[in-house]
């Protein structure tokens, strides 16, 4: 790998992490779709995507349809059966359209692997190499919560547009990207009681240390709670939170999503940009919808949050959520959900300093996310 690569992997910022398994990054994250086609048009031109690879008959993959699609460091796999039966047609039954693979990018996809498995975790791929004319990668990978998987990529002796058996995908029918730049962290949902097995399983089978946790108290409307604990890698680039119902009066939109997606999975995935309000102005225009707090929110959140470099007003009226830490703020807002099903969705986050998570509109976006319950009919 280059020495930036290996700078990354030596910085480290989260001392608690042990840290025996050097993640570079997010190499890609792939859904199955039930239709690739559409969905990479939706994603180029709602949100900005640029089209990148492709594979599928035209290359000689007769079972399954790819596009991939990026922004910044962000990079998106949607992939479709071609044919009836299978493992992709059968996921996208039971679960609707959602993540299947969190791929992580690290210097040795074989040694990942060794020391994933050596501590418990389950084999999904032993590690194997993909070559072409433009050189080759090593994939390896582990079972994670529900049907999430993550795959190790080690790709520093490829050169090609993504991945050997894929070639570069170009259209004339792009749209200009909207700020996008990296994921910040990508939320898991599990079942009752599984949050801790989770947690343990991120520490002791991949390194990480858990930077914060949520209990029902901090994370409650009057109706519906979850509880919440935060692991991050050494480097602080990969960031997963891992959320768990909590007894409330009415369904939590875990429950709800725990229901509609038959199974704990990947909840939501949050997106990185450095100008909040010009990411979230283009995202609305090209027809993205996003929860909407009270306008009494913003009443009395200069006197919260204190000062802000940004305007209230463009702020108000576009939605976006502000909370501050003891190293800055964060602005942040939430996309209701883009599928059919009400499972993931999308948050987009500007970080000014802070490092958390936004503790303090908890109860704003719960309250928002309980209103879109009751309009579904799920909230009961």
């Amino acid at each position: 790998m280059t020495t930036d690569s290996t700078s990354l992997k030596l910085k480290k910022v989260v001392p608690d992490a042990e840290d025996f398994l050097p993640i570079l990054g997010t190499d890609f994250v792939e859904l199955y779709v039930g239709n690739a086609k559409q969905a990479a048009f939706y994603y180029q031109h709602a949100w900005g995507f640029q089209p990148v690879a492709f594979s599928g008959m035209e290359t000689g993959n007769k079972n399954s349809v790819s596009y991939v699609l990026q922004q910044g460091k962000i990079r998106l796999v949607l992939t479709s059966p071609l044919k009836p039966g299978g493992d992709i047609n059968r996921h996208i039954d039971k679960h609707g359209d959602g993540v299947k693979f969190v791929a992580l990018w690290v210097d040795d996809a074989r040694k990942s692997y060794e020391e994933t498995t050596k501590r418990g975790a389950k084999s999904y791929a032993e590690p194997y190499v993909m070559e072409d004319k433009n050189g080759k990668a090593v994939i390896s990978g582990i079972h994670t919560y529900g049907e999430t998987i993550h795959l190790f990529v080690e790709r520093g002796d490829y050169n090609g547009p993504f991945l050997p058996g894929y070639r570069e995908w170009k259209t004339k029918a792009s749209a200009d990207d909207t700020g996008l730049q990296y994921i910040d962290h990508m939320v898991g949902n599990v079942g009752w009681n599984e949050m801790n097995k989770w947690v343990d399983f991120y520490a002791r089978v991949m390194g990480f240390a858990q930077l914060v946790s949520f209990d029902d108290k901090d994370i409650s409307t009057d109706y519906t709670a979850l509880m919440s604990k935060v692991m991050s890698n050494g480097n602080g680039r990969i960031k997963f939170p891992i959320n768990e119902p909590a007894e409330g009066k009415k369904k939590s939109q875990i429950e709800e999503y725990i229901d509609f997606y038959n199974g704990a999975g990947v909840q939501h995935i949050a997106l990185a940009t450095d100008n909040i309000i010009e990411t979230v102005s283009a995202l609305r225009d090209r027809g993205v919808e996003f929860l909407h707090v009270p306008e009494t929110y913003y009443d009395d959140l200069l006197d919260r949050v204190g000062e802000i470099d940004e305007k209230l007003e463009p702020l108000k009226e576009l939605g976006v959520l502000v909370d501050r830490d003891d190293e800055g703020y964060l602005l942040q807002i939430f996309t209701k959900p883009v599928l059919d099903r009400p499972t993931m969705f999308f948050e987009i986050i500007q970080r000014k300093g802070a490092q958390s998570f936004g503790k303090g509109n908890f109860k704003a976006l719960f309250e928002a996310i309980e209103r879109e319950q009751e309009l579904r009919g799920t909230l009961n």
